[in-house]
């Protein structure tokens, strides 16, 4: 295989991945809000509710009152606020797109680790796909998870970075 027609495959590979967890699931774009905790992190949230404001951050970052300490998701559903208001579907919309993300990030992960083409487009769409995620994905609170999900691939892809040639600035 030519190094076009690879580029043109891997090219493929991503863009099927992202239709086909897209395909999955766009229909949630209909959900609402989930009346468990959907409440004390967004719908209920006044500083969520405010948006990206001196108070919300300082808040968000100080903030203890729901289990865990998580300002980054605090401060995505501050944004996602800022953007839609409380148009749930939106919200919804938002974590698929991470999570679509994500998917394209292991493919490269893996590709690159491993130099398996093929077999890291079956992982990653298993991942993409996997029922396991439904919840994570589907479920405006659980966005923890999927971000969580998004940073540990980033450090893998900067890791990776590095490994490829190492350097002090890259290890930075």
């Amino acid at each position: 295989m030519d190094s076009t027609s690879n580029k043109y495959g891997v090219l493929l590979i991503y863009l099927a991945l992202a239709l086909a967890t897209l395909a999955a699931y766009c229909q949630m774009r209909h959900n609402d809000f989930v009346n468990f905790d959907d409440g004390s992190y967004v719908t209920e949230n006044e500083h969520v509710k405010a948006g990206f404001t001196r108070d919300s951050i300082v808040w968000a970052i100080g903030f203890t009152e729901v289990s865990y300490w998580h300002p980054l998701t605090l401060f995505s559903h501050m944004l996602d606020c800022q953007l839609y208001g409380l148009k749930a579907g939106m919200h919804h919309l938002s974590s698929l797109i991470i999570h679509i993300a994500n998917a394209l990030l292991l493919f490269a992960v893996l590709k690159r680790m491993t130099g398996a083409l093929y077999s890291s487009a079956f992982a990653a769409a298993l991942f993409a796909l996997h029922p396991v995620n439904v919840d994570s994905v589907a479920w405006v609170a659980e966005r923890k998870s999927i971000l969580s999900t998004f940073f540990w691939l980033l450090t893998m892809a900067a890791y990776l970075r590095y490994v490829g040639r190492p350097g002090k600035s890259r290890y930075l």
